[in-house]
C-alpha cells in the first residue's frame, strides 16, 4: 500500500535573485522622487541624512537577519512580533505594515504620474484628451489607473521576479551609476562646484533629522528578502548574505547621489544648488541630470518609471500577502484569506490593498505620503527590535540560527532609541502624517479589542518550521513520476513499474501544487487533499496493482521543474518518468519549459514519454549514437523485450563520406559492438538485437530515423546536452527528432552522459552535419 501523501515547499531563490529583490524594492521611488525634497529640507547635510538612515536601517537589518535565518516563514515583522510579543502587538504590526506598504505603494503611484507627466511634458505635449498634464485631476488620475493596473497585474499572478526583476533592478543600478558617474566628473571638471557644499546644514541638525525622517522610506525593501523567505535557497546563510548585500550596494549608492546632484548642478542663479532641488519637489533629480548627464533627463525619466513601477507591484505584493496572512490567523475577516481557484492569488486581500492605495494616493500630498509611510515602518522596525530581544530568550536554545546579532541586547536597543527619536521628529515636518498613523493604529486598537482578540487561534509554542520525515528506503532504486493528470499518469505509471521491477525498485508518485508569486507557498496546504483525492488516488490505485513499494509526495512550488529537480536532489531519485503532451507554443522551449529544465538540470536518468498507447509494444526501433547514450536506451528496450516479448531493431547511421568500403563499415561494426560489449554483459535482452545490429549509410539522418520509426510500434532516442554552437546553426538532433517522428516515442537521458558527452555529441555533429533542407 502507498503511503498517505505529505505536503512540502520548493525553494527555487538563490542568493543573487534574492538580494536583487531587496535593492529592486529599495532603490524605488525613495530616491527618485524623494531626493529633491530632502535636499530642500537637508540642503549639502542630505548626505549625512542617507549615511544617518543608513545607520539606523542597517541596525534593524541585523534583526531581520537574524531572525529571517531562524524563521524563514512568509510574514516577516509581523510573524515574529506575534511571536514575540503578547496581546494586541501581533495584530499592531501587521496592521501598520499593511498601512505602511500600501502608503508605500500610494507614493510610487504618486511618483510615477510625476515622471510620466514629465516626459509627456519633454514631448511637447500638455494635456492629455483636454486634462491639463500638470493639474491635480491628471497626476492623481494616472496615480488610480496605474494602481488599478497593478492591482490586475497581481491577480493575474504575473510577478516581476527572477530574470525579467533582475534585468529591472540592474537597469535601474546602471542609470543611477551613469548619473553618479557623469555629477562626479562634472564636480572634478568645475573646482567651484565644492561651492555648493557650503554652508553644509543650512537649516541645521533638525533638517537633517527632517531629510532622514523623511527618505527613510528609500531604505525600505530588504525586509521583502525576509518575507519570501519561504522560497529561498538555504535560507539559514543566503538570507542575512542577501539582507547584508542588498545594504552594502544601496547606501554607498544613495550617499553618491546625494554628494553628484549637490555638487554637479550649476542654478545660473544666486540660488543655492540644494534650494533649487527642493523647488523642484518630486522632479529635482530629473532636473538635476539634464545639466551634466548625457541624455540625462530621458535616462533618469526612464529610471524613475522603471523604478516606481517595480516598487509599486512590489508593495502592492507585500500589502496584499500581510492582509492575507492576517485573514489566515483569523485576524482580519476571513474574506481576506480567500484564493481565486484559477489563478492561486489571495483576491480579496489584493482588492482591499488596491483600495488602500488608491485612497492614499488620492487624499494626501505627495510629501506627506512619503512621511506616513515613514513613520509606519518606523513604528513598524521597531516592534522588530523588541521582538528580537524577547524571542533570543524564549527559544533562543530551540532555534537554528543562521547568524546572530553582535553586542545583543545592545545593538536592538541602539536601534529602538534612534527609531523612536526619528519617528517623533516627524511630527515637526508633517503633522498631517502623524494624524493618519494616529488614526490608523487607535482604529486598530478598536479592531483588535471589539473582533481580532475574539478570533485569535491558538499557535504552536515553537515558531520553528515544519520539518516532515521521508518513509522510503534509502538504498532502493528509486523511480520518480511527476503526476498531474490522472488520465494522462497510466502509462507513465505502467512503464515506471516496469523498469522498477528489473531493479528491484520502488515507485515515488509526486504531484506539484503550482502557485504564483503573489501567494506565500503554505497556500498551497489548503490544496493538499483536492490534488489528493483528483490526481493522486487514481494514480496509487494502478500503482498498487505493482507487486512494488509505491511512496507519494505532495510538493507546493512556484515552477514544476523546481520541485522536480528539488525532489531528484533531496530523495536520491534515480530515474524521472515525464509524459509529454506533443508540440509547444513557446518558440524559446524545445519540447517544453518543464521538460527543458529537468533534462538539463536533474542529476538522474530520465525518460519522457510521447504517444497515447504503450499497452501493445511488438517492434522496437533504437538508433545508435555512443555507449553513454546507448546504455539506457538498451536497457529500457531489454525491459519492453523481457514483458512484452519486444523485438529490438538497432541500427546506427554514417555519412557516406567516412565508409568508403566494405572494410570500413565492418570497422565500424566492429567499434559499435564494442561499444555494446559491456552493456550486453549487464543486459542479457539485447545480445540478440546486437548481433543483428544494422549500419545504414546517409547525409539524411533525421529522414532515416523518422522514416524506420514509421514501421515500429516504438522508437527509443537519447538525448543529450549540447553546445551552444550546435544550437545557434541548426537546432538539436533531438529537438528534430521529438517533432519529426509521430508514433510512440521514448527519449531518454543518461545522467552519466555529461560535460564529456556534449563535448562528443559536438564532435559527432560536425562530422555527420545534414543539410537542414534534406531533413524537410
Amino acid at each position: 500500500m502507498a503511503d498517505q501523501p505529505k505536503a512540502e515547499l520548493s525553494r527555487d531563490l538563490g542568493l543573487f535573485t534574492i538580494t536583487m529583490v531587496g535593492v529592486g524594492a529599495m532603490i524605488g521611488a525613495g530616491i527618485f522622487v524623494l531626493t529633491g525634497i530632502a535636499a530642500g529640507t537637508a540642503g549639502p547635510a542630505l548626505m549625512i541624512a542617507f549615511a544617518g538612515n543608513g545607520l539606523v536601517t542597517f541596525l534593524t537589518a541585523l534583526a531581520y537577519a537574524e531572525l529571517g535565518s531562524a524563521i524563514p516563514e512568509a510574514g516577516g515583522g509581523y510573524l515574529w512580533v506575534k511571536e514575540g510579543l503578547p496581546g494586541p502587538n501581533a495584530f499592531l504590526a501587521g496592521w501598520m505594515s499593511w498601512f505602511a506598504h500600501a502608503v508605500a505603494g500610494s507614493l510610487y503611484a504618486l511618483g510615477f504620474s510625476s515622471y510620466l507627466g514629465f516626459m509627456l511634458n519633454e514631448m511637447g505635449m500638455t494635456a492629455v484628451a483636454g486634462i491639463p498634464i500638470e493639474g491635480w485631476l491628471f497626476q492623481k488620475g494616472l496615480a488610480v489607473i496605474i494602481a488599478i493596473i497593478f492591482v490586475g497585474i497581481n491577480f493575474k499572478g504575473v510577478s516581476e521576479t527572477g530574470l525579467a526583476g533582475n534585468i529591472v533592478t540592474m537597469a535601474k543600478i546602471t542609470i543611477i551609476g551613469i548619473f553618479i558617474a557623469s555629477g562626479l566628473y562634472a564636480m572634478f571638471n568645475e573646482p567651484t562646484s565644492w561651492e555648493n557644499f557650503t554652508p553644509f546644514a543650512p537649516e541645521g541638525f533638525g533638517g537633517v533629522l527632517s531629510a532622514m525622517g523623511l527618505t527613510y522610506i528609500a531604505f525600505e525593501g530588504y525586509e521583502i528578502i525576509v518575507q519570501a523567505g519561504e522560497e529561498v535557497k538555504n535560507p539559514k546563510k543566503n538570507i542575512p548574505r542577501a539582507v547584508f548585500w542588498s545594504l552594502a550596494i544601496v547606501i554607498p549608492i544613495y550617499i553618491l547621489v546625494a554628494i553628484t546632484c549637490i555638487g554637479a548642478i550649476d542654478t545660473g542663479s544666486d540660488l543655492a544648488t540644494w534650494q533649487w532641488l527642493g523647488d523642484h519637489q518630486e522632479l529635482g533629480l530629473a532636473e538635476a541630470a539634464r545639466q551634466f548627464m548625457p541624455l540625462g533627463t530621458t535616462l533618469l525619466l526612464i529610471g524613475g518609471i522603471l523604478s516606481t513601477m517595480s516598487a509599486l507591484n512590489a508593495t502592492t505584493f507585500s500589502s496584499t500577502r500581510v492582509s492575507f496572512a492576517m485573514g489566515r490567523d483569523r485576524n482580519l475577516p476571513d474574506f481576506f484569506s480567500k484564493i481565486n481557484d484559477s489563478t492561486k492569488t489571495p483576491y480579496l486581500a489584493l482588492i482591499c490593498s488596491g483600495t488602500l492605495i488608491i485612497i492614499m494616493a488620492l487624499a494626501v500630498p505627495i510629501e506627506d505620503v512619503a512621511a506616513a509611510a515613514d513613520v509606519m515602518f518606523l513604528l513598524l522596525f521597531l516592534q522588530v527590535n523588541v521582538a528580537i530581544i524577547t524571542i533570543r530568550r524564549k527559544y533562543g536554545d530551540k532555534l537554528d540560527y543562521g547568524f546572530l546579532i553582535p553586542f545583543f541586547p545592545a545593538t536592538p536597543i541602539l536601534a529602538i532609541i534612534l527609531m523612536i527619536g526619528l519617528a517623533a521628529f516627524m511630527f515637526h515636518f508633517s503633522p498631517i502624517a502623524w494624524f493618519f498613523v494616529i488614526g490608523w493604529i487607535v482604529s486598530g486598537f478598536v479592531i483588535y479589542y471589539t473582533y481580532a482578540r475574539k478570533r485569535e487561534r491558538e499557535k504552536s509554542a515553537s515558531p520553528v518550521v515544519l520539518e516532515e520525515t521521508w518513509s522510503g528506503d534509502e538504498d532502493r532504486y528509486r523511480i520518480l513520476v511527476p503526476v498531474a493528470n490522472p488520465r494522462k499518469s497510466k502509462k507513465l505509471i505502467d512503464f515506471a513499474a516496469m523498469m522498477a521491477k528489473r531493479k528491484d525498485g520502488e515507485l515515488v508518485l509526486m504531484h506539484v501544487i503550482k502557485v504564483p508569486r503573489q501567494s506565500p507557498l503554505g497556500v498551497g496546504r489548503q490544496y493538499v487533499k483536492q490534488a489528493q483525492e483528483r490526481v493522486l488516488d487514481d494514480a496509487i490505485e494502478r500503482a498498487s496493482g505493482y507487486d512494488i513499494p509505491v511512496n507519494t509526495i505532495i510538493r507546493v512550488a512556484r515552477k514544476p521543474f523546481k520541485a522536480i529537480i528539488d525532489e531528484v536532489k533531496e530523495r536520491n531519485v534515480n530515474m524521472v518518468v515525464m509524459g509529454w503532451k506533443g508540440a509547444t507554443k513557446n518558440p524559446e522551449t524545445v519540447i517544453g519549459s518543464n521538460i527543458d529544465k529537468v533534462l538539463k538540470d536533474a542529476d538522474c536518468d530520465i525518460a519522457i514519454l510521447k504517444g497515447d498507447d504503450f499497452s501493445d509494444i511488438r517492434k522496437i526501433l533504437i538508433p545508435i549514437t555512443h555507449q553513454e547514450q546507448a546504455r539506457l536506451m538498451l536497457e529500457v528496450g531489454a525491459a519492453y523485450k523481457k514483458q512484452n516479448q519486444s523485438e529490438l531493431h538497432l541500427f546506427h547511421i554514417v555519412d557516406p563520406a567516412t565508409v568508403q568500403n566494405d572494410e570500413e563499415k565492418q570497422r565500424r561494426l566492429d567499434e559499435l559492438h564494442e561499444e555494446i560489449g559491456e552493456i550486453e554483459e549487464e543486459l542479457q535482452e539485447v545480445k540478440e538485437a546486437k548481433e543483428s545490429i544494422e549500419l545504414k549509410t546517409s547525409k539524411h539522418i533525421i529522414g532515416e530515423i523518422s522514416s524506420a520509426s514509421d514501421e515500429h510500434d516504438l522508437t527509443i532516442i537519447g538525448a543529450s546536452s549540447e553546445g551552444w554552437f550546435r544550437k545557434l546553426i541548426a537546432g538539436t538532433r533531438t529537438e528534430r527528432l521529438v517533432h519529426r517522428i509521430s508514433g510512440n516515442l521514448i527519449l531518454v537521458k543518461d545522467r552519466r552522459s555529461g560535460i564529456q558527452s556534449s563535448f562528443l555529441d559536438t564532435i559527432e555533429f560536425f562530422k555527420s552535419k545534414e543539410p537542414e533542407s534534406v531533413e524537410e
